[in-house]
């Protein structure tokens, strides 16, 4: 028999402010923990050294988590320019160096290479599976592997600041998938001059930004509080970039019995995916067909 799960049956997302050092594994649990959670999870990983924007999704607002995973993110890096890394960032051992340093123009115009649609290879030590490992064992034992490139699409990539010689200053508006490491690398090698991350803050995340986010700090302050509870958003915002409809009350009843369910529409076209509420709250995620929502996933939030 399976045990049952001790915590709170509470739902919704908090937004932190990583520091450098904890994985973002380590974050969640830490969250989870101050809210006596039974369920948590996060949208988007960061790396240890990484800070910055990660968005924390307890109870039936981790069924959103992958609209969020799938929506854009900006980061701001900063590029150490000169030498190359075995990671990419500066954590590594440096395995290659130039004496060439480019300009900004010759910055900004390579920088040009690496918006839209684009192929990126991840970095050695990353978490992508090769042959069912994780490359980053396999790169920690010494093996180097071939790794395929994958899509990402870029929004924007700009130079923000120069502030010397060897260091550039960079912001990145990227979709689902994207390694900062890898811009770095690509864009040092695109320069002829090798680069790797110096330091990275993920500034927003979807609806979620840095301004509104708590510390680890903070968070421990006001563990098991009300206090805390106050700062948690609703499930809802993890599905702002869904369209919404309205769902009927008997409607209501029956997705959350996982049926299609009658719901009022605007703007939604047959087979859309949309989400579906009634009285202001979350009933279901589906597709729309003939005046019915159609669930694929079901949010028993209903007091």
């Amino acid at each position: 028999m399976a045990r049952k799960r001790k915590g709170r049956d509470i739902s919704g997302w908090i937004v932190i402010d990583k520091p450098a050092g904890p994985t973002s594994t380590t974050v969640v649990n830490k969250v989870r923990w101050a809210f006596d959670a039974k369920k948590a999870g996060h949208a988007g990983t960061l790396d240890p050294d990484a800070t910055g924007v990660l968005a924390i999704a307890l109870g039936e607002a981790t069924k959103t988590v992958p609209y969020i995973t799938d929506a854009l993110k900006a980061y701001e890096f900063t590029v150490r320019l000169g030498a190359a890394t075995n990671t990419d960032d500066a954590e590594g051992e440096i395995i290659a160096t130039s004496d060439s340093r480019p300009t900004d123009e010759e910055i900004k115009e390579a920088l040009q290479r690496f918006i839209g649609d684009i192929k990126q290879v991840p970095p050695q030590f990353s978490a992508v599976k090769i042959d069912g490992e994780r490359a980053y064992k396999r790169a920690r034992d010494g093996e180097e592997m071939e790794i395929a490139a994958r899509p990402l699409f870029v929004e924007s990539l700009l130079l923000l600041d120069r502030p010397d010689a060897d260091h550039v200053t960079l912001e990145m508006v990227c979709g689902k998938g994207g390694y900062v490491r890898s811009i770095a690398r690509d864009l040092g090698d695109a320069l002829g001059c090798k680069g790797h991350v110096r330091d990275l803050r993920r500034t927003w995340s979807g609806p979620f930004e840095i301004e509104n986010a708590l510390t680890l700090q903070q968070i421990e302050d006001m563990a098991k509080s009300p206090d805390l509870d106050a700062h948690l958003g609703p499930l809802e915002l993890g599905l702002q970039d869904l369209p919404e409809v309205t769902a009927s009350a008997d409607g209501a009843v029956r997705m959350r019995n996982g049926n299609p369910g009658m719901v009022f529409v605007k703007d939604v076209e047959y087979g859309d995916e949309c989400w579906a509420s009634y009285e202001g709250r979350a009933v279901a995620v589906g597709r729309y067909k003939s005046g019915e929502l159609h669930p694929s996933r079901v949010f028993n939030t209903a007091d």
